[in-house]
């Protein structure tokens, strides 16, 4: 196989390009995703998720202090943890944390505010790569081990996006990562008028403070029933915080809009995912901004479920020395 380092490179971001036009943007700060446009049905390209209206702003303070993570890596541990700590062994580990003792997406300077590292873009005939590595050292945020981390994008020509993250560790730790793109498949106004479906039979039941409480409910007769496409706005949509289960050999998510024509499905080897739908962003200085209203995007977080070292019962996050770490998503595109 000829493999040739042809990726363009826009100052610091790396374009991943396909034969039929797609672009997958990718900023080593934050391993973040910036860029992700997807041929329409008229065969133009569509933003299908939110970002700045420049690469510098990312580097912001002020935008970093909102922690909106548009498009970032999220880790060491994706979600919340509460009590501000977790006992591996008998080592009790206290983590940084918010004023209600909540550790939220690794901490005050997570994987999304860390520079990570070029270490590999391929491409051939068939697709684009890009691989990034960091390395987070053992106490950082609170965590316990050195952890080596990778994370990679591919882009193929059949206009399939995979985001693979691995990790080892060289003494036991808890590990979540996750992307978090907000996507808009129109690249503009609301997400309300597009069409989802999640194979989910059942939801976490979280507090006030959105900790999981231990128990699974079902969404049958609720409103976090997406078992059968439809529009997300129907019904007095008031947003959703919120961590579905996937069914067994059935991680998939579909999300649609008629307006643009773009079909996206989503699997993945992880147990749940975390979606959350913001009001709005009009503090921030999206690109295409002013053409945003409610509900600008939906995020769709695939990872194990919040608060796991807190909660025995849940599928376990724990890493341990000689083991791997492995979340596997793939995002693939398609036209209605």
């Amino acid at each position: 196989m000829n493999i040739q380092k042809t990726a363009t490179i826009i100052q610091s971001s790396i374009k991943l390009t396909n034969k039929n036009g797609m672009e997958l943007v990718i900023n080593p700060f934050g391993a973040t995703i910036i860029s992700l446009k997807v041929p329409n049905k008229n065969n133009q390209l569509t933003e299908t998720i939110l970002n700045l209206h420049t690469e510098e702003e990312y580097y912001n303070e002020t935008y970093l202090k909102e922690r909106i993570y548009l498009g970032s890596t999220v880790g060491r541990y994706a979600g919340r943890i509460s009590n501000k700590s977790f006992r591996i062994d008998d080592e009790v580990y206290e983590l940084y944390h918010d004023n209600n003792y909540i550790h939220l997406h690794g901490g005050k300077n997570g994987f999304d505010r860390k520079m990570w590292n070029v270490k590999e873009i391929l491409e051939n005939e068939e697709r684009s790569e890009l691989t990034l590595s960091y390395e987070s050292k053992h106490l950082e945020e609170g965590y316990p081990g050195n952890l080596n981390c990778s994370a990679t994008f591919i882009l193929t020509n059949e206009n399939t996006v995979h985001i693979i993250y691995s990790a080892i560790t060289d003494r036991k730790t808890h590990v979540n990562l996750t992307n978090h793109n907000y996507y808009n498949l129109n690249g503009n106004d609301s997400i309300l008028e597009h069409k989802l479906q999640l194979n989910c039979d059942q939801y976490l039941e979280v507090d006030k403070n959105l900790i999981p409480s231990g128990k699974l409910l079902d969404v049958n007769k609720t409103k976090y029933d997406y078992r059968k496409l439809k529009t997300i706005g129907e019904n007095n949509f008031e947003g959703l915080d919120d961590t579905f289960i996937f069914n067994q050999n059935e991680n998939k998510i579909i999300l649609s809009s008629a307006t643009s024509g773009i079909q996206m499905k989503i699997s993945t080897n992880q147990p749940a995912v975390v979606i959350y739908t913001p009001l709005n962003f009009d503090h921030l200085n999206l690109r295409n901004g002013s053409n945003f209203s409610n509900y600008p995007g939906i995020c769709f977080e695939t990872q194990k479920y919040p608060d796991t070292p807190n909660n025995a019962h849940f599928p376990s996050t724990l890493l341990e020395p000689g083991k791997e770490y492995k979340n596997e998503t793939t995002l693939s595109f398609s036209l209605l």
